[in-house]
């Protein structure tokens, strides 16, 4: 039976540590890992706009010496399930095709499906629930640049969104505490939450949620934010903006953290919106860091996914 990434609830402690560490040896030795893929196609369906899913994972695919196939749902050239095949349908049709499927959607039902009618790996590579490859990129930045995941303090700053969601999975996993600090208007899920916190209790960490947000970064290992306005919410934007305002991370908010924390941003940034230019490009700021770290932290889960490289 294939296995999947929908969330990252698919990974338990043990597993997401052995994906950190392939995703560590394939950034240091890519090419001991060229042809871990040959002669194995991944379709890849976007629904959404993507940069950096759509480029680390067709690149990643291509160094593992697969061919990445990008599908859109959309437009003149896009695939039927754009215009009504059902995800049982398309799933079960891709299945005959391809041997791993990557989409970025909106509904997480889609991944959902695919997983339950296909017969080959699925990777949700961002729905309006959960960003998990975004999550375990992130687990890898932190553990480069502290050498552990293990009783560091991550807080998300910002609405409770699919990054939040998986940051809150993600933590627990690590051996992370993490908080987030969001406005009331704009809360996590509430049955992400619950999951987070069992999982929290089980492995030992704590997952919550703060409104104050000075209160919440103090001595904060790590400080994240993402943008204020995600896809499809470009209609409420003005009063997404107006309710976040005193959520912006700038210097202020980063002194209250001390010198040894670090910055973090799953990107696109708007700058001067969610995050000052200061600590965007400040000493504090890895970023860039996250978004190489896509790729590496994506190649592990594809090898580990299609059975490329053993899970333990």
């Amino acid at each position: 039976m294939a296995r999947h990434l929908r969330s990252l609830r698919d990974l338990n402690a043990d597993e997401c540590a052995r994906l950190l560490e392939l995703a560590a040896d394939i950034k240091a030795a890519p090419q001991k890992y060229a042809s871990a893929l040959a002669g194995k196609s991944i379709a890849m369906i976007f629904a959404k706009q993507s940069t950096r899913t759509r480029i680390s994972f067709e690149v990643g695919i291509h160094q593992l010496g697969g061919q990445a196939l990008a599908l859109s749902t959309g437009g003149g050239t896009g695939m039927q399930m754009g215009r009504g095949e059902t995800t049982h349908d398309t799933a079960k049709v891709l299945s005959r095709f391809v041997h791993g499927i990557v989409i970025r959607t909106f509904a997480q039902s889609q991944v959902e499906g695919l997983a339950e009618h296909g017969s080959v790996p699925v990777i949700n590579a961002l729905t309006d629930l959960y960003h998990p490859c975004q999550g375990l990129a992130d687990l890898q930045t932190i553990r480069e640049h502290f050498g552990d995941t293990r009783g560091r303090r991550l807080v998300y700053v910002g609405a409770g969104n699919n990054v939040a969601h998986s940051l809150m999975l993600a933590g627990p996993r690590a051996g992370m505490d993490v908080v987030v600090a969001c406005p009331t208007e704009l809360p996590p899920n509430a049955h992400v939450l619950l999951q987070a916190q069992a999982d929290a209790a089980e492995y030992g960490t704590k997952v919550g949620v703060e409104t104050d947000v000075e209160r919440a970064v103090e001595g904060a290992d790590v400080i994240y934010t993402d943008t204020w306005v995600s896809m499809g919410e470009e209609e409420e934007a003005k009063r997404l903006i107006q309710i976040l305002r005193p959520y912006q991370v700038n210097e202020a908010l980063m002194a209250k953290t001390g010198t040894k924390s670090i910055f973090m941003h799953c990107l696109p940034a708007h700058r001067n919106d969610e995050v000052t230019d200061a600590v965007m490009d400040g000493a504090q700021s890895v970023v860039f860091d996250q978004a190489e770290n896509r790729l590496h932290a994506q190649k592990a889960l594809l090898a580990l996914l299609m059975e490329a490289a053993p899970w333990s």
